[in-house]
């Protein structure tokens, strides 16, 4: 019997919404997307972002210690913990449901609950930068950096946001499990968010007031996984130089030294697609025969079958 092709996909905003109504009718078009790459001959592996469902928990729990004194403030850690449970939730029902009504039965779905370690000493704690939360006055920002220990920062012209650190993954604690259930046939929905973020200290694992960039997790996810594909699904169909601009040009098949130079001349904006083009880059640079694309949701089933998307080879 023909091997199947590991694909790990990397889900942008986009394939959520940003309320709790449009993230249950935006899994219903993801899982749709999913599941052709399942008929397409994929074992597949799900990672999601958490932007607006992790910022949505976060601001109900501070809204909780204004109603009752005694509540102490949630971690951030366990604000992403939570964002984790009910997107997988929504997504692994969703999942569920599209499988069946194309007859396949033989596909379970899970969520993992998932821890991914950074290293304390991350340069990125030392400058958080990354924002999170709702916009606030600067008189409330204040009494935030007072009450909760938060670095505020104002933002374009708009009031103030929470910054925190971005670090890079460094492992997943629930690798193992994963593999298994991997390995075992399970569609796993796993490093959501870019997974819990905690530094060891011993046996402990102490949550970190940090989020990590699901496009660098899921690459590590994928390499660690022995993946063929990391597929980063994204708001346009390709990955573009000059993207506005009146010399537009949309890449298809990019070589591991053509995107390095085009990430040193600066051609993708931080924190949008110079992430994604990053890790397509780490994870098709780290084995050969390891395939990285860069495309819409509607596109992945297309991507794969080579008609369309961003591709980055060694």
């Amino acid at each position: 019997m023909k091997k199947k092709k590991r694909a790990v996909i990397a889900l942008g905003g986009n394939a959520l919404g940003n309320t709790l109504p449009e993230q249950m009718q935006a899994v219903k078009i993801t899982a749709r997307a999913i599941v052709d790459l399942i008929e397409e001959g994929c074992e597949v592996v799900v990672a999601h972002g958490n932007g607006p469902q992790a910022g949505m928990v976060n601001n109900a729990m501070i809204a909780l210690t204004h109603e009752d004194t005694q509540q102490p403030n949630t971690p951030l850690s366990v604000c992403v913990a939570m964002s984790q449970a009910y997107i997988g939730y929504d997504l692994q029902n969703a999942l569920r449901e599209e499988l069946l009504n194309r007859k396949i039965s033989d596909v379970p779905v899970a969520t993992m609950i998932t821890q991914v370690r950074v290293d304390e000493n991350d340069p990125a704690f030392k400058n958080p930068s990354k924002p999170i939360g709702k916009f606030v006055s600067a008189k409330q920002a204040a009494q935030m950096e007072k009450n909760f220990g938060y670095i505020m920062k104002e933002d374009s012209g708009r009031g103030c946001r929470r910054v925190v650190a971005s670090p890079k993954p460094v492992e997943i604690i629930e690798l193992g499990t994963i593999r298994t259930m991997v390995d075992s046939g399970n569609l796993v929905i796993a490093c959501g968010g870019g997974g819990i973020p905690v530094i060891r200290q011993g046996s402990h694992l102490k949550g970190a007031s940090a989020v990590i960039d699901k496009d660098f997790a899921s690459c590590l996810l994928a390499k660690e996984l022995d993946a063929d594909y990391l597929i980063i699904l994204t708001a346009v169909e390709k990955v573009a130089l000059n993207f506005g601009k009146p010399d537009e040009q949309w890449l298809e098949n990019v070589s591991i030294d053509e995107a390095k130079q085009y990430i040193e001349e600066g051609h993708f904006a931080p924190g949008s697609m110079l992430p994604k083009v990053q890790a397509a880059v780490d994870f098709a640079a780290s084995k050969f025969g390891r395939t990285s694309l860069i495309t819409l949701l509607e596109k992945s089933r297309d991507a794969v079958q080579g008609k369309t998307g961003t591709t980055f080879r060694l």
